[in-house]
């Protein structure tokens, strides 16, 4: 195991999309003492495992190698008023879920950064971040005043003429709904269809870790990376953070001294961080038999997430990818519902032509439906039962009925648009595609696995009747374009099935220091403590329009920005 320091300048805790970027940054400074600790593996230049680098990721999400192990949620109530909850896969691993995720590089619009200056995060607007977007990438496909040439993240995208053709029939498929074909979703602000911008270069995935702790960032003697080390306990004299209590994966624990603590453990582990530390709402603090060090509501509170349908067509043999083809998606649809209570571009819809790593998910498309800028909110608390063990977490998806219209609009058009000769005609080879226990135990990359679905796929590829047969028994016999024509069923279809899309968020706002909701001040400070900073997802004021690894990191490098600005030289 590693040896760590006894005593750090700056404790970054987590590494994660954003706690990689302020290692990078801060450790720049060689006279700087920086600790970086990450409690799931490391991935260092030479030794990513070839799961990490696939560009095809759905396997990561099956076990709990890379993942918190027994993370769930509440997701929302369901059509009969009791509550569903379904596991949630948050990366454990160097690089945080951008080691496993879709690999998405999204930005979102500008009117979702100004929504943020608004609501008290000053310098958060659309002029004010668009300098850290340029900062953190290399764009390989668009140039121009909205593009970086020279960061660590390559971004690239899949153009048309290299599409198979199962991107022409979806591109196709989605004309139908009048919008035009654009080629940059990170610098085009309108409705369109979309090749979606990914961070992966020569097919290789290219996560945080990847990007920010390259060798010569590690090579720094100032620099310490621990991983399989978890923090227990943010350390307090006073009101001032001066270190944390670390544990080892041998068991070993150790405090260390910091003269500043940057958490950047994600949505839901910073806030349990907090709230273990005795900062959070004062009445839930109490109940949990925690001492109350600075009486913040807002911990815990806030909890977002894109609401979300995935979709799955039996594709014809013609538009299937072979396996070795790494990337299966290829077009993003961003469209507006036009409903009360939906704004511009409250829609998003991307289309894989790959449902699962095996020869079942070949033959399968999946299409991932979500609202873009959802109403509801959840929240996350201690268990007053086990404070130290995990975290309650309730999305609160559908919470608001605005998001429950939306969704199912959007389902009842998606049907519509894909069931057609472009891609498959037959209303019965469109299903629900779930991630029951079931599914992900057939998911886990196994030879029995390997064996059983290339035997399902052989009986969905055989004669009609048993095709026929082989897809009711695939769709639990759910009958998706009934559903859609029945407003009733409809609704009930999409609270039944409805999950996150595992883009967590907002849990110590950030805001204005007077604002008694807000945890963080627009600096990334946590408000009523000092020497304690927290820079990931969970300081979003509210969504922004796309997946939230990009926006992530780029909070961390406006962050980091300030903090090399406020500590000085060799602080």
């Amino acid at each position: 195991m590693s040896e760590l320091p006894h005593e750090v300048d700056v404790l970054v805790v987590g590494g994660g999309s954003a706690g990689c970027v302020l290692a990078k940054r801060l450790s720049a400074d060689p006279n700087r003492r920086v600790l970086l600790v990450e409690a799931g593996c490391d991935t260092p230049p030479g030794q990513v495992p070839a799961e990490i680098l696939d560009s095809y990721p759905m396997p990561l999400f099956f076990g709990d190698t890379y993942i918190w192990p027994g993370l769930d949620a509440a997701v929302t109530r369901g059509a009969d008023g009791r509550i569903r909850r379904r596991a949630y896969e948050q990366g454990r691993v160097m690089g945080g879920s951008s080691s496993i995720n879709v690999q998405a590089a999204n930005r979102g619009l500008p009117r979702d950064y100004d929504a943020w200056a608004a609501a008290g995060a000053r310098g958060w607007g659309w002029d004010d971040v668009l300098p850290y977007f340029r900062k953190l990438e290399t764009d390989l496909d668009c140039d121009g005043p909205l593009h970086g040439r020279d960061g660590p993240l390559p971004i690239r995208r899949i153009l048309e003429p290299a599409w198979p053709p199962f991107a022409h029939a979806v591109a196709t498929a989605l004309d139908a709904t009048g919008l035009p074909r654009r080629l940059d979703q990170n610098g085009e602000f309108e409705d369109g269809i979309f090749p979606p911008a990914f961070s992966n270069r020569d097919d290789a995935r290219v996560s945080s870790a990847a990007a920010y702790l390259d060798a010569p960032t590690r090579a720094r003697g100032n620099l310490v990376i621990a991983a399989h080390t978890q923090v227990t306990d943010l350390v307090f004299d006073g009101r001032r953070a001066v270190g944390a209590q670390l544990r080892q994966a041998d068991g070993r624990e150790q405090r260390v001294a910091a003269r500043e603590v940057v958490v950047c453990a994600g949505a839901l582990q910073s806030p349990v961080l907090l709230l273990r530390a005795g900062i959070g709402p004062a009445e839930h603090l109490r109940t949990c038999g925690v001492t109350v060090l600075a009486d913040r509501p807002g911990v815990g509170e806030n909890l977002r997430d894109h609401p979300a349908l995935t979709i799955a067509q039996y594709l014809p043999r013609r538009l299937r990818l072979p396996l070795s083809y790494r990337r299966a998606s290829f077009v993003a649809l961003r469209s507006s519902s036009g409903l009360p209570g939906g704004t511009p571009s409250d829609m998003y819809l991307t289309a894989s032509a790959r449902g699962g790593w095996h020869a079942l998910g070949a033959s399968l498309a999946l299409y991932f439906l979500w609202v873009n800028q959802p109403h509801s909110i959840g929240r996350l608390r201690l268990n007053p039962a086990d404070p130290a063990g995990r975290p309650d977490v309730d999305l609160g998806l559908l919470s608001d009925p605005r998001d429950l219209e939306r969704l199912a609009t959007g389902l009842r058009d998606l049907v519509a648009l894909v069931v057609s000769p472009q891609l498959n005609p037959d209303p019965a080879a469109i299903f629900p595609a779930s991630f029951t226990p079931a599914i992900k135990r057939l998911s886990r990359v196994t030879p029995r696995n390997r064996r059983v679905t290339a035997l399902l796929a052989r009986l969905l590829d055989g004669p009609a009747p048993l095709s026929r047969l082989m897809l009711r028994a695939v769709s639990g016999g759910v009958d998706l374009g009934r559903i859609a024509a029945d407003d009733a069923a409809l609704r009930d279809f999409v609270r039944e099935t409805v999950f996150g899309v595992w883009h967590a968020s907002g849990t110590c706002r950030m805001g204005d220091s007077t604002d008694r909701g807000a945890v963080v001040d627009p600096t990334g400070r946590v408000i009523g403590v000092e020497g304690l900073s927290v820079a990931d997802a969970s300081i979003m004021p509210s969504l922004p329009s796309a997946n939230t690894n990009v926006p992530t990191i780029m909070i961390g490098e406006k962050i980091a920005d300030h903090l090399v600005s406020q500590l000085g030289a060799g602080a």
